[in-house]
Order: C-alpha cells, then sequence, then structure tokens
C-alpha cells in the first residue's frame, strides 16, 4: 500500500491561529489502510482532526497525520443500534447521514464541525443534566498502535475506560463504534437576562428544564445574557417565564453583538437532533474565527457555590471575556473524562485572542473554582500545575501506566503528553 503524500512546505496553523504546528511532515491518508505504515516509519506522530483545539496537544515536531479525508461511514448496524465511522468524519456530516436511517446521536457538542476523534480523545461534550460527553458513547475503537499494529478495545474490555479519553498518546484512532438512539426531534427556546443570584439558588430547577440547557453570559454584570432551553418536540411547552428571565422575542447568538443567523434555529422551531444540539450550524464558522477558549469542570453538587465564586473575581477577566457559558454533563467511568464519576458543571470562556492577557487573568479564575478542585478541558487553555490536575483523577497512574505500555518510546507523545501526562 504506497504511503499517503506528504507535505513539507508552509505549516499549518490551528482553527484558532494560535498554534502554528512544528511537524517536519504532513501526511494526508485517504484510507485507513494507511495509517499503520505511516505510524511504523515515523520516530513521533501526532493525530490532526478539525484543528479546534486551542492548545498544543496535537502538534508534533515528528509526523502530523491529517484526518480529515478519513471521513467515512463504515456501518450502520441497525441490530445492535450502532454505527462505525472513520475517526475523520465531523458530527455535522454524520448527523444527516444518521438522520436518513433513523437515527441520531444522544448527545452533540456546540460545534457540528469538529472531529468524533478529535472530541473523544479531548472529552468535548454537549451538556444537558442527564447527557454525558461525546466519548460516553463510544463502544468500541480501534487504535494504531506505536507498532504499527491494530488494537481493537471494546466496552468492558480491561483498558477500554482508559483508552477512550486517551489525548491522543496512546495510538491513532482509525475507527469508532458509536451507540446510537431512534431519531429525535429538539426545539430550542432562549430567555433573556437571568441574574447570577436567581440562577445559583434555583440552578438543579434551571439546569433540568430542558433535556440541554446552557447560560451565556459575558460576567461584565450582574445577570446572565442569555438562557438557551433545548427541549425535546415530545416534552411540555416551555414556560412562558424562566423565573425572572422572559422569553426572547428575537433570535441571539452567544457573543450578543453578532448576527444569530449562524447559531441553530431558535424560537421554538422545531428540527431533528443534530440541526438543534448544537449552538452553531454547520454552514456557519462557529464563533468569531479570531478567538481563544477556556473551559473548567467542577462537580454539579458545587454549582451554586461554583457560580457565586466565579462572579466574585470577575473583575479580573470579564474585559477580556467575548462569551461565557455555564452547562451541565454528567457522570461517566471514563478514566481521563473530566467528568469521571462526578456529574459535572462546566464554566466556558470565549476569550479576545490576547494570550499574555487570558494567561495573566487565569490564575483569578482557577484560585476562585480551586475549592472545588477544576479540572480543565484538556483541549483548551489553562495555567493549573500538572500536579495539581493529574490528583483531580483518581485513574491517573493507571493511565500514566497504560500510556507506557502501549508506548514506552513515546512515539505520540508531544510536549503537552510529555507536561501534562508522562511527568
Amino acid at each position: 500500500m504506497p504511503i499517503s503524500s506528504t507535505e513539507t512546505q508552509a505549516p499549518l496553523r490551528n482553527w484558532a491561529g494560535n498554534v502554528t504546528f512544528g511537524a517536519r511532515a504532513v501526511h494526508r491518508p485517504t484510507s485507513v489502510a494507511e495509517l499503520p505504515e505511516i505510524v511504523r516509519k515515523a520516530e513521533r506522530v501526532k493525530a490532526l482532526g478539525s484543528g479546534h483545539c486551542f492548545n498544543a496537544i496535537a502538534d508534533t515536531d515528528g509526523d502530523l497525520v491529517v484526518m480529515r479525508g478519513l471521513d467515512r461511514v463504515i456501518d450502520i448496524d441497525r441490530a445492535a443500534n450502532t454505527v462505525t465511522v472513520e475517526g475523520g468524519i465531523t458530527y455535522g456530516t454524520l448527523g444527516p447521514i444518521l438522520e436518513a436511517s433513523g437515527f441520531t446521536l444522544g448527545n452533540f457538542a456546540s460545534l457540528p464541525h469538529i472531529s468524533v476523534a478529535g472530541a473523544i480523545v479531548t472529552a468535548t461534550h454537549g451538556s444537558g443534566n442527564a447527557n454525558q460527553n461525546l466519548a460516553s458513547a463510544v463502544a468500541a475503537l480501534t487504535l494504531v498502535t506505536a507498532s504499527g499494529d491494530l488494537l481493537h478495545l471494546k466496552r468492558g474490555d480491561a483498558d477500554f475506560d482508559g483508552a477512550v479519553v486517551n489525548l491522543g498518546a496512546l495510538g491513532l484512532i482509525s475507527d469508532i463504534t458509536l451507540d446510537l438512539k431512534p431519531s429525535f426531534a429538539v426545539r430550542q427556546r432562549v430567555y433573556d437576562d437571568l441574574p447570577f443570584t436567581v440562577l445559583a439558588a434555583n440552578f438543579e430547577a434551571i439546569s433540568s428544564a430542558a433535556y440541554s440547557v446552557s447560560g451565556f453570559t459575558n460576567w461584565h454584570g450582574d445577570s446572565v445574557q442569555q438562557v438557551w432551553l433545548k427541549s425535546l418536540q415530545s416534552a411540555a411547552p416551555p414556560p412562558a417565564d424562566l423565573f425572572s428571565a422572559r422569553a426572547a422575542t428575537r433570535a441571539w447568538h452567544p457573543i450578543a453583538t453578532l448576527d444569530p443567523a449562524g447559531v441553530t434555529e431558535q424560537m421554538d422551531v422545531p428540527g431533528p437532533a443534530w440541526e438543534r444540539l448544537p449552538h452553531f450550524r454547520m454552514a456557519g464558522i462557529g464563533g468569531t474565527g479570531d478567538e481563544l477558549q477556556t473551559e473548567y469542570f467542577v462537580p454539579r453538587k458545587d454549582a451554586a457555590a461554583a457560580i457565586l465564586a466565579v462572579h466574585a473575581v470577575r473583575h479580573h477577566f470579564s474585559p477580556l471575556v467575548m462569551a461565557g457559558e455555564i452547562r451541565t454533563i454528567a457522570a461517566d467511568a471514563l478514566w481521563l473524562s473530566h467528568n469521571y464519576q462526578q456529574d459535572s458543571i462546566a464554566f466556558h470562556f470565549t476569550w479576545q485572542n490576547n494570550w499574555p492577557a487570558v494567561r495573566a487573568a487565569l490564575p483569578a479564575i482557577e484560585a476562585a473554582l480551586s475549592p472545588f478542585h477544576p479540572r480543565p478541558h484538556w483541549g483548551k487553555l489553562f495555567t493549573l500545575p500538572r500536579d495539581t490536575v493529574q490528583a483531580s483523577y483518581p485513574r491517573f497512574a493507571d493511565f500514566r501506566a497504560l500510556a507506557k505500555q502501549l508506548d514506552p518510546k513515546g512515539k505520540f507523545s508531544n510536549r503537552f503528553v510529555d507536561e501534562h501526562v508522562l511527568r
């Protein structure tokens, strides 16, 4: 099998443009059969999906494998209610294919543009009190290991829970099998101006008011500017008002100054889950295209205290915020998931593209959340010390041992993995 074409000219950048990849060669395979040979010949190798990570987790000084050409649906198993896909497929591509077959996923991320494999290895998520992150839908996966051999793992295998959210440190994902649900419809209603004190005092009632709930705020004042309720079409109609928040009379973008044309349809218009659970349309850019992002997860039982703690230090960071999001994710059993053994509340921040200023502001948020042992999103920006992050994951030592077992010479390592995992 001939190896895919490589590139050594202009360097690649991530979606936000804040990371320039340092690969000596770039591969663009069009068949998963090419992956073992690429891996066998490389001294260091990493996979790149849609490039929506904001740190250097996918960077390498070796060979970079751009997975976008591996975007096929391999099989839909109607008896098992699963779909098997190549790792480079995006959720926006997969969603309508499943819908045409009468299926969907139980959860989708905010951005349909991101790749399935990239979302899974970083524990990326959607939202909802009862909805686990995207990696929890994985029923099986195949890794191309450091030797170029294929390792197939399925739910229930000894190392499966450690191998799914793997930060790219265990191998390249050639295919993934995901659990499916029968297709369902969702409608979306937005509410304006919910005071932080009201959100904190009534958090469980508000976060459970729909299948998926998100609060958007720029942290400039005392209110969450928008609360998005994504309700099942089969559920009771959403309330006319959400505590003191009023039902919006127009569509909103999470960054209130931007045109809402790029967001998924609101105003209670029902549509298939893959078109409503994401915040953005596949045809849009999913933000400004010139931004940085950060996100922290803490136990949902601490939601009220954590919300008020972040609000109390907002003067340290709010001038840099374009949009913030507060939402929930259900617990799971994946070792390096942000939601490992805990129902979580997530604090997401979309920043102006000014890393020195953002880096200086992050410690204030991290300190405010420190009593709740925050776990930072693996694909976003943070300044928490390595030991602090590792201590919040009970199975971290087990994951490190698994990485050393499957990749003893560090072929899939890079500066990020060395710093945050292997040390």
